[in-house]
C-alpha cells in the first residue's frame, strides 16, 4: 500500500477517473440502501425498549450508527485499501488471530457473559462477538486452500475433510460460548465454498449427512435446544412458556397482513416480543409493512446475492480463483443467515438467535459485514480494472 487514495492491482496508484470507473456503482449503492434502511428499522424496532430501559428512545440506534460508522469509513476503507494478493497473504494471521479470540472469549474474565452465553469480549467503546468475526476468516481460510487443493479435491478424501476438520474447532468453540446458531453458519460456509471448489457430490452429501447428525446431537444433549424443537412443532401448546417468543413473533408477522400497520405502528416491539430489534427485527418489519413489505426486502436480498454472484463470476476471469472463491463465500453467508432468520421469524425454523443481515441491531455483527462487503467491492474493484481497455487505462 502506498499514499495514493486508490490502489490498482499491482499495488500501484490509479487515476482519480480511472479509480472511479472501475467502481461497482450498483453494488455499492444498493449496500447504502441495506444499511440506511436497517438503521431506520432498528430504531422502529428497539425505540420502546431503548425508553424503559435506558431512558434514551434513540440509544441503540446511536451505537448502531456508531458501529456502522466505524465500520464503513475505517475499517471498510482499510480492507479497500489492500489488494487482492497481499489479503491472501495475511490469511492465516488473521485466522490464526480469530481463533486466539475464540478461546480467550471463554476465559473467565476476558469474555463477557449475557444471558447465560460468553460470547462477547469488552473493548470499552463496543462489545466484540468474535463469532462475527469467525464468518470472515472461515471465508478467507477455505478460499485460500481452495487455491492451494482445489484440483485435488475430486481425487483425494483426505484433501476434502481437512479443512473441515480444522474448521471444525472453530465449531466446537463456538457450540462452547454456546453459539449453536453460528456454528451452523460457519459449517454451511465451508461445506458450500468446498462443493463450489470441485468437492464430488457424494463427498459433499456425506459432508451434509455427518453435519446434520451432529447438529442433531447436540440439540438431543442439550435440554434448552430440545426445548426449542418441541416448541417448534406445537407453539400453541406453550404460548405463554418455552414457545412465547416464537408465538409472539407469529402474531406480529400475522398482524401485518398486506400492507401492514404502518411504519412505526407496532403493537409487539411494546415489550411483548423479546429482542424484537436482535433475531426478531423481521417479525417488527413484516408487522409494520406487512406482505409488500416483506416481498420488497426479500427483493433487495436477492437482488444483493445476484450482484455478488457477478463479481464473483467476473473475479474468476480477471483476478485468479482465491478474490471468486471469497465472494462465493460472503455470499453464502449473507444468503444463508438471512434465510435463516427470517425462517425463524415465520415459524418456519425452530428459534435460533440469529442477526437479520443489515436489518437487526448488533455492533460486531455491522462491523463484520462492513469488512466483508469492503472485500467483495474490492475484489469487484481488481476485476473490473483487469477487464478495462488499455486505452482506458
Amino acid at each position: 500500500m502506498n499514499g495514493s487514495l486508490f490502489i490498482g492491482p499491482s499495488g500501484k496508484p490509479l487515476s482519480w477517473e480511472r479509480a472511479v470507473s472501475a467502481l461497482d456503482w450498483p453494488l455499492i449503492g444498493l449496500l447504502f440502501l441495506m444499511t440506511g434502511l436497517g438503521l431506520v428499522v432498528v430504531e422502529s424496532a428497539s425505540i420502546t425498549l431503548a425508553e424503559s430501559r435506558h431512558g434514551d428512545a434513540f440509544y441503540f440506534l446511536k451505537r448502531q450508527l456508531f458501529a456502522v460508522l466505524l465500520g464503513g469509513i475505517i475499517a471498510t476503507w482499510i480492507v479497500f485499501r489492500c489488494t487482492v494478493e497481499e489479503l491472501e497473504l495475511w490469511t492465516p494471521i488473521l485466522c490464526a488471530a480469530v481463533l486466539a479470540a475464540l478461546v480467550l472469549v471463554l476465559i473467565p474474565g476476558i469474555g463477557h457473559k449475557v444471558n447465560g452465553a460468553q460470547r462477547w469480549i469488552r473493548l470499552g467503546v463496543m462489545n466484540l462477538q468474535v463469532s462475527e468475526f469467525a464468518k470472515i476468516a472461515t471465508t478467507l481460510y477455505v478460499a485460500s486452500y481452495l487455491m492451494r487443493h482445489g484440483q485435488r479435491l475430486q481425487s483425494s478424501f483426505d484433501a476434502f475433510i481437512k479443512p473441515l476438520l480444522l474448521l471444525s474447532l472453530a465449531g466446537v468453540l463456538c457450540l462452547l460460548e454456546p453459539d449453536y446458531g453460528a456454528t451452523v453458519v460457519l459449517m454451511t460456509i465451508a461445506v458450500g465454498m468446498i462443493f463450489l471448489g470441485g468437492a464430488r457430490v457424494g463427498q459433499f452429501f456425506l459432508c451434509l449427512v455427518l453435519l446434520i447428525a451432529i447438529g442433531g446431537f447436540f440439540i438431543y444433549i442439550s435440554d434448552y435446544r430440545m426445548n426449542r424443537i418441541v416448541s417448534f412443532f406445537d407453539p400453541w401448546a406453550d404460548p405463554f412458556g418455552g414457545a412465547f417468543q416464537l408465538v409472539q413473533s407469529l402474531i406480529a408477522v400475522g398482524s401485518g397482513a398486506i400492507s401492514g400497520v404502518g411504519f412505526g405502528g407496532s403493537v409487539q416491539k411494546l415489550l411483548y416480543l423479546p429482542e424484537a430489534h436482535t433475531d426478531f427485527v423481521f417479525a417488527v418489519y413484516a408487522e409494520e409493512l406487512g406482505l409488500v413489505g416483506v416481498t420488497a426486502l426479500v427483493a433487495l436480498y436477492v437482488t444483493l446475492v445476484a450482484l455478488m454472484l457477478r463479481v464473483a463470476r467476473r473475479a474468476e476471469q480477471f483476478n485468479g480463483g482465491f478474490g471468486a472463491f471469497v465472494v462465493y463465500g460472503v455470499t453464502i453467508w449473507v444468503a444463508c443467515q438471512t434465510f435463516i432468520s427470517m425462517s425463524v421469524n415465520m415459524g418456519l425454523l425452530p428459534t435460533k438467535g440469529l442477526t437479520l443481515p443489515f436489518m437487526s441491531y448488533g455492533g460486531s455483527s455491522a462491523l463484520a459485514l462492513c469488512i466483508a462487503f469492503g472485500l467483495v467491492v474490492r475484489i469487484s474493484f481488481e476485476s473490473r480494472v483487469a477487464e478495462q481497455p488499455e486505452g482506458r487505462r
